[in-house]
């Protein structure tokens, strides 16, 4: 029997997590449905959330959004916090570096963008930036000091989702969802979870349970987890994004060690590790901080974000009694709190902020009014 305002969630990553919680915070029932909820994708990530070294020229929008969601952050960290468990908030700002004249000039296009937007940006010399990162390669040319971007420890916040969302009453079903309509959620097994609206927050497969969602496409990132060992130089204490020959590569700090990313490949559901892919980021990171050669190669991994053709995600109602909420590529750490609340907003039948608007998934075509 359909419980009245009963909600179903289905994709157990960052979003849904967020999300569910979110809701059954508000009083409504939840029930999430994932095989293996708090992994996936969101298990890999590198807990970067920085708008602003993310932003390009021509992308305002997902800067605006993502600039939304930060200010939201450390409110959003802090009720985590009291709900379940502290998911490490780091407040350290993030460098962004460049290693060759090419990318040098990549660096002045962003300067010059995040200028011309008002946003807070220092230019730092070589010797500036190593006086704040000591463990800089002296080929470093050129810098960003970004303070007000924020980090988080990835697996650290999943788990304090997860539990936030277990002492909310949140119900777990741990099956593949197979299809989905406006009134259920039917699964692998043949049973099915009866609700009176379905959240689509499966990530990079959102475009295989409902056809308005299509567009969403899985892209590759394989990433890496490294360890100091005794006698290794310290981690740095900040984010370091840094491009080197054109390549990004990103170095999170963690305790006691690091995470490097991302490369990027548009090759579907190809969830292997490549040698190459290893080989490029621990070339081009060892290119950014030397002292990384002595630590140890602990994890690598690939996992596959959910993009969208314009690189912001898709956050509405596609169908009567479904709302999307996927589509956010690398930023699903990031836009966590604002598309929880979004939602939220959505099944009130509210406004949402105004920054989300871009996200509403009638840009593609698709979609419906509540």
């Amino acid at each position: 029997m359909r419980q009245a305002r009963h909600i179903a969630v289905v994709g157990g990553g960052v979003i849904g997590l967020s999300v569910a919680w979110w809701l059954a915070d508000a009083g409504y029932p939840v029930t999430l449905v994932d095989p293996e909820p708090a992994r996936g994708a969101s298990w890999l990530a590198g807990g970067m959330l920085a708008p602003v070294t993310e932003s390009w020229p021509g992308e305002e929008d997902a800067l605006e959004l993502g600039s939304a969601s930060l200010d939201r952050w450390p409110a959003f960290a802090a009720k985590l916090a009291e709900a379940a468990d502290d998911p490490g908030l780091r407040r350290e700002g993030t460098l962004a570096l460049a290693v060759d004249s090419a990318d040098v000039g990549t660096l002045d296009l962003l300067a010059d963008h995040l200028r011309d937007l008002g946003r807070d940006v220092t230019r730092l010399t070589p010797r500036e930036l190593r006086a704040l990162e000591p463990g800089l390669s002296p080929s470093v040319r050129s810098g960003l000091h970004v303070p007000g971007d924020l980090a988080v420890d990835n697996r650290a916040l999943l788990d304090s989702l997860y539990s936030a969302c277990v002492r909310t009453g949140v119900d777990f079903v741990t099956q593949q969802a197979r299809t989905i309509d406006g009134g259920a959620v039917h699964l692998a097994d043949e049973s099915t979870v009866e609700c009176a609206a379905v959240v689509l927050s499966a990530g990079a497969w959102s475009g295989r349970l409902h056809p308005a969602l299509s567009v969403v496409r899985p892209v590759k990132g394989e990433i890496l987890r490294l360890k100091a060992r005794p006698g290794t130089l310290p981690a740095p204490t900040r984010t370091i994004r840094a491009h080197v020959e054109s390549r990004p590569v990103y170095l999170v700090p963690r305790a006691g060690g690091l995470v490097l990313g991302a490369t990027q490949h548009d090759v579907g559901f190809d969830e292997e590790v490549t040698v190459g892919g290893v080989r490029d980021l621990l070339r081009d990171a060892e290119r950014v901080l030397p002292g990384i050669a002595e630590y140890a190669l602990t994890e690598t991994a690939a996992g596959l974000r959910a993009g969208s053709p314009d690189n912001l995600p898709i956050i509405g109602w596609v169908a009567p009694g479904v709302l999307a909420a996927t589509g956010h590529h690398r930023n699903g750490l990031l836009l966590a709190p604002v598309t929880a609340e979004a939602v939220l907003a959505l099944l009130r039948e509210e406004d949402v902020p105004a920054r989300v608007r871009a996200a509403d998934p009638s840009r593609f075509g698709v979609g419906v009014a509540r």
